[in-house]
């Protein structure tokens, strides 16, 4: 009966040459897919899709929803009054990335609310301009937004409570 004996330098010696093989391959994919993605132009299609890509047929681009996730919020005021305001807009859902963003910003987009309102005279804060507001709020708005933009607000149950001062 024969026994057969691999050395541990042959054993080294082939994961060795194992590991270097992988890292040339991988090596050689990186330099493909560089320069494929050099070459093609920035509106072409994808090479190939894994999985349900919410870019492919099944989106449709006029998927318009509201987003409604700021809730009512409660201003203070400079003249001592409270505004109750909800804030909503248009997006498309089939953007998945700025309704990422969009779900990130909340505390962003309540802070920005409130800092304009209670930043208004006193003496405005009765007679609020509701078009001037959705402008400036729209413009701070998308300051802060990197992956899309917004095009319209809606305000929805804007009153001003009188303090009993």
């Amino acid at each position: 009966m024969k026994k057969f004996h691999i050395s541990n330098k042959k054993i080294s010696g082939i994961i060795y040459a194992a590991l270097l093989l992988i890292a040339g391959v991988l090596i050689v994919l990186l330099l493909i897919g560089t320069i494929v993605g050099l070459i093609r132009s920035r509106n072409a299609e994808p090479v190939f899709v894994i999985g349900n890509s919410s870019r492919t047929e099944t989106a449709k681009d006029d998927d318009i929803r509201v987003y409604s996730g700021l809730e009512r919020l409660r201003i203070p005021l400079s003249n001592s009054s409270t505004l109750l305001l909800s804030v909503a807009f248009p997006y498309f859902a089939n953007d998945i990335a700025f309704t990422e963003e969009l779900a990130a910003k909340i505390n962003d987009f309540k802070m920005i609310i409130t800092e304009y309102f209670s930043s208004l005279p006193a003496e405005n804060a009765n007679q609020i301009d509701e078009d001037a507001a959705k402008r400036e709020l729209l413009r701070r708005f998308n300051a802060v937004l990197r992956l899309g933009r917004i095009n319209a607000l809606y305000f929805s149950d804007m009153r001003v409570i009188e303090s009993l001062k």
